[in-house]
């Protein structure tokens, strides 16, 4: 039962936390919040490979677990295949269904209005799965050890506040006000609590699978970090930008390898 209220406790905080830290920067001016999520964007990269490569794929490797490392291997890299073409998927009905609209100049208002509205509603459902999901990964980095469940909820929450902001932005714009923004966001961030105490009944008695459910959920992190942030990066290319941003994920690893080292 202790162990149930860890995971509860660190899934709120990579859950609600992270809307409530991110609706804090609807406070500040679109001048400030578009000098702000770059940094957020860097320190949230550092922090997903750090967890990925420094807490996951290690304890998936470790002994007593009993799995082959080549197996380990073929999950990391079905897993990241998987969510290549997950996403793939994802781009190509979005496409397909609008019809590529969203790049056509010559779009109506009235379509562009409806697409907003649209947007609005399938971010929501969106975050919510994706956030069961993060309930499950919180639940099996708890039962394979409580510091990496520490570490993996403060991974989730890093890279869920620049991208929390991110739907504030896109709900404020498909016509949602700010309290109801904030009411919707959180509702949908149950949804990780919600994954992680269903996947605490199911997966106790399941620990066999353990090691590849945090490959999997490393998986997650690095195709996340490598293919959906890490390019947009790229679109700055001074010096002093970039040594921001090597700093920032430096400083993203760095936390995650200090929050590990210390809890144990």
């Amino acid at each position: 039962m202790e162990l149930l209220l860890w995971i509860i406790s660190f899934s709120l905080i990579g859950g609600i936390l992270s809307v409530v830290l991110a609706s804090s920067f609807l406070l500040l001016s679109e001048k400030s919040r578009n000098v702000a999520v770059p940094h957020l964007v860097s320190f949230a990269i550092g922090a997903l490979l750090g967890a990925s490569l420094l807490g996951l794929i290690p304890h998936a490797l470790e002994p007593e677990l009993g799995v082959d490392p080549h197996n380990i291997g073929l999950t990391l890299l079905l897993g990241l295949l998987s969510f290549f073409v997950l996403e793939k998927l994802v781009l190509w009905r979005h496409c397909h269904h609008d019809h590529c609209d969203a790049h056509d100049p010559e779009s109506s208002g009235h379509n562009h209005d409806h697409k907003a509205k649209a947007a609005g509603t399938l971010i929501l459902v969106g975050d919510a799965i994706h956030n069961f999901v993060d309930g499950i990964l919180i639940t099996a980095a708890f039962l394979t050890d409580t510091h990496l469940g520490i570490v993996t909820a403060l991974a989730i929450a890093a890279h869920e506040i620049p991208q929390e902001l991110g739907d504030f932005v896109i709900l404020l714009h498909s016509g949602y006000s700010r309290k109801k923004a904030l009411f919707f966001n959180i509702l949908s961030s149950l949804g990780t609590v919600a994954g992680a105490v269903i996947s605490y009944f199911l997966l106790a008695d399941m620990q066999h699978l353990l090691p590849y459910i945090l490959v999997i959920a490393a998986s997650s992190f690095i195709y996340i970090a490598v293919a959906d942030l890490i390019p947009g990066l790229h679109q700055k290319v001074k010096p002093s930008e970039t040594l921001q941003q090597i700093s920032l994920i430096a400083a993203g690893t760095i936390f995650i390898y200090i929050a590990h080292s210390t809890l144990h």
